[in-house]
This record gives structure tokens, C-alpha cells and sequence, in this order.
């Protein structure tokens, strides 16, 4: 996705390594996923919403959509959308928005 970058970071829990992913798009944080590097899918994720406060962390990964330009699978990216746990689409410029 153009303009999307992701941070890690990691830490050592005994045996066990945590892992939490910061996520951004456009130059605005958009979300955050943590657990644990072992597991397959992460443990927690939370949504921040473009007026600058974090929704509440909700159990799981983030559900995301990608948003285009046009209808079909090969119309160009524009952006994506995050499901804020109040079921708003938040994506990092413009707040909540319609998805489909």
C-alpha cells in the first residue's frame, strides 16, 4: 500500500517474545497490534482515530479494508479503513467513512 509504513518493536518475556506493530499512513498513526511473536495471528489491536485519541483495545487483529478509486480489484489504491470498535470506519486522514 503506497505510504504505509510499520514499526515493530520487540521485547523479551522469558521465553516468549512480545511484539507490538505501530502502523501509519500518510504520516498519521492509524492503529496498533501487539502479542506475541510465536502466534500466528496478534493477540490485541487498537484504532486512533485522526482527531488524535486511541479507541479502546479490542481482542484480535484489526479488520481492515482497502479502499480504491473505482469499483473491481484492479482499480488503483487509495487508502485504507479501519473498523473502530463503535463499528465506524476510521481511516488516517479523514475520520470515520463509508465502507462497503
Amino acid at each position: 500500500m503506497p505510504g504505509l509504513r510499520a514499526e515493530f518493536f520487540h521485547r523479551s518475556e522469558g521465553e516468549r517474545t512480545a511484539s507490538v506493530g505501530r502502523y501509519s499512513l500518510g504520516g498519521q498513526y492509524l492503529l496498533m497490534a501487539w502479542g506475541w511473536t510465536d502466534e500466528e495471528h496478534c493477540s490485541w489491536s487498537s484504532v486512533r482515530d485522526p482527531a488524535g485519541f486511541w479507541h479502546p483495545e479490542r481482542a484480535g487483529h484489526p479488520v481492515v479494508r482497502i479502499l480504491r478509486a473505482g469499483p473491481g480489484p484492479d482499480a488503483p489504491v487509495t487508502g485504507m479503513a479501519v473498523r473502530a470498535p463503535s463499528g465506524e470506519w476510521v481511516t488516517a486522514d479523514r475520520g470515520p467513512v463509508p465502507v462497503r
